[in-house]
């Protein structure tokens, strides 16, 4: 025992019974008090000694012991806590991939005849972003209930279903089989453009009008020709792909009307067909821009180079695109 630690009720007892003893022996207790407080104390004292003995030694524990159990408990506290937070956000993580992964099986074995692309968390507690071919809705965790419309952030004032359709039907440009494409420099070529055209698309011949004055552009046109609607776009665009100079053929058909010498060769007619088809693109004319969006219809001028002017600011690292090859 330490001169800092507090005396164990033995102890006391001990103590008690000594000092008795030494006033017996000094005499210093009051002569009118000795024949009766002498016995009671000594009593007293014994009854406390007793009590002592008995008790269990690890019912008193120190000061000391007690101080270092209890940090102990706060620091195996803290410890667990802070487990718990670093667990949090892999564990909500987690359960949004399980969630969608079992929403998407749920989908199919619901509706077996429906083809669901890809399902995703949206900013809507309990609603999932479906896709579903180059449509986007919207359904609650049971796979019942479908919302087909536009999904809005009224404070940011944004259409997250527009966004959304943009990214997800946006092309890789560096994909696209540029050799199968008409190419043409204009100036220094920084603006960068792909167009699927028909020869006999009256849409086509507006938008080729509008362009005529546009500079400083690459155009790549993939010619793709409509069959079901023009029986002669394929013969006439074989023939401008086999023309002896392929810009000067197609500018004379499509800003001129005028036609040209039919002739074959091997062409890549077929494959833009097809190429256009899997990309999703079921209309002439149809412009993609070097970050991969889409503009279909025959947009003007103006339209097409604040247009082209987005995708320049993407490269030049202004906005992050991504791209989603199809």
């Amino acid at each position: 025992m330490t001169m800092n630690d507090q005396p164990t009720w033995g102890v006391r007892a001990v103590r008690a019974v000594l000092s008795i003893r030494a006033i017996k022996v000094t005499g210093a207790t009051r002569p009118l008090c000795r024949p009766l407080c002498t016995p009671i104390f000594t009593m007293i004292c014994a009854s406390l000694l007793a009590t002592a003995m008995a008790l269990p030694w690890g019912a008193q524990p120190s000061n000391a012991a007690t101080i270092s159990e209890t940090n102990a408990a706060a620091k195996d506290e803290v410890n667990t806590g802070a487990t718990v937070m670093s667990t949090v956000g892999a564990t909500a993580a987690l359960e949004t991939s399980v969630t969608t992964s079992a929403l998407a099986g749920l989908l199919q074995s619901l509706y077996p005849s429906t083809r669901f692309g890809a399902i995703n968390a949206t900013p809507w507690p309990g609603v999932f972003e479906v896709a579903m071919g180059s449509n986007l809705a919207y359904v609650d965790q049971s796979g019942q209930y479908f919302l087909f419309g536009h999904l809005y952030d009224m404070k940011s004032q944004r259409d997250i279903t527009a966004e959304r359709k943009d990214l997800l039907t946006r092309i890789d440009f560096d994909t696209l089989p540029l050799l199968d494409a008409i190419r043409e420099v204009r100036g220094d070529g920084s603006l960068v453009l792909a167009i699927f055209s028909d020869p006999d698309c009256p849409y086509c011949q507006k938008l080729e009008s509008d362009l005529r004055s546009l500079t400083d552009v690459t155009i790549y046109t993939f010619l793709m020709p409509l069959v079901s609607l023009h029986p002669a776009a394929h013969s006439k665009a074989v023939s401008i792909w086999c023309a002896k100079d392929r810009i000067a053929a197609w500018q004379a058909t499509m800003w001129r009307g005028e036609s040209i010498p039919q002739s074959d060769c091997p062409h890549p007619v077929d494959r833009n067909v097809a190429l256009g088809e899997r990309l999703g693109i079921n209309g002439t004319p149809t412009l993609i821009s070097v970050d991969g969006r889409m503009l279909p219809g025959a947009a003007s001028k103006d339209q097409i180079e604040a247009w082209l002017q987005r995708s320049n600011i993407g490269a030049q690292g202004g906005t992050t695109s991504e791209v989603v090859p199809q």
